[in-house]
């Protein structure tokens, strides 16, 4: 058995020799060639990655969509179902500022005028005389007269005067929460008005605030203002005569006068004051007057 002695064939092949790593330049060239100093490029550095896109049923995708659609509910509950209720509620007490048909006319130049009064400071004959010439069922309807609507319509069809069917309810509730038009969205609104204020309200308030607000001539707003305008007198002191003139000019306030009626008004003023003893006769204003 031989022995293996230094610089022997074997002992060179362990050896690490320039010659045999391709020389001592190529060496450090490739050492050179590493950067210790080097970090793994960022994704902001990559600007040939794609972006990271989030598929369509992702639950994060979901989750987004969810937050949102719970925000709309939510925003359409409060503005949409509980604030008119809240509104409504609370006019119950205090007297409804100005409307949207008070801010029209007044950017259509015809002034403004309205003194508030409560029920007990305006006459009972202003009461029966609008219950005889509006809305003669006030007292024992629920809002809606649909006898007087079927009515309205038929005639609507025949003649080009159009004649309204709504109720002093209706009238309220178009008067203070919405504007003067006569789309179906507002007629839907109106519905949903007239049934807030007949629950919230009763006939009574109904009736105080429906006299507080309807327009009785330009810029004219409620029963103290219209008699002072019309007669110099307070809504507590209007005589029959003076309450039928101004019940009468109430489906054309703007064209119609109560100081200085012409034929058609007269006529009409005088078939009001008779149908006043009748409501009054018959009870048909008792739930405002008790």
């Amino acid at each position: 058995m031989s022995e293996t002695t230094p610089g022997s064939d074997k002992d060179d092949a362990l050896r690490l020799t320039p010659e045999a790593s391709g020389g001592w330049e190529d060496l450090t060239r490739s050492w050179d060639d590493i950067s210790l100093n080097e970090k793994p490029r960022s994704v902001d550095d990559r600007g040939d990655a794609p972006p990271i896109q989030i598929p369509r049923d992702s639950p994060h995708r979901r989750s987004v969509w969810g937050r949102v659609g719970r925000t709309v509910v939510s925003l359409v509950l409060i503005f949409g179902l509980i604030g008119p209720v809240l509104v409504t509620a609370a006019y119950r007490f205090v007297p409804p500022p100005i409307t949207y048909l008070m801010v029209e006319r007044v950017f259509e130049g015809r002034g403004f005028s309205r003194q508030w009064r409560s029920l007990d400071e305006i006459s009972p004959r202003l009461v029966r005389s609008v219950i005889a010439a509006e809305d003669a069922k006030f007292c024992s309807h629920r809002g809606f007269d649909f006898g007087a609507m079927q009515k309205a319509f038929a005639h609507n069809e025949r003649s080009k005067r159009v004649r309204g069917g709504s109720t002093i309810s209706q009238q309220t509730a178009k008067n203070i929460f919405l504007w003067p038009d006569r789309s179906y969205v507002r007629k839907g609104l109106e519905a949903y008005f007239t049934v807030l204020i007949e629950g919230l309200w009763g006939k009574r308030r109904i009736m105080e605030v429906y006299l507080n607000s309807v327009e009785w001539g330009p810029g004219v707003y409620g029963a103290q203002a219209a008699a002072m305008k019309n007669f110099g007198v307070g809504a507590d002191q209007l005589s029959p005569a003076q309450a039928a003139r101004l019940a009468a000019i109430l489906p054309s306030p703007l064209k119609w006068r109560a100081a200085k009626p012409g034929p058609y008004v007269k006529r009409r003023s005088g078939r009001i004051d008779k149908a006043a003893g009748t409501v009054r006769r018959e009870g048909m204003a008792s739930c405002v007057l008790g």
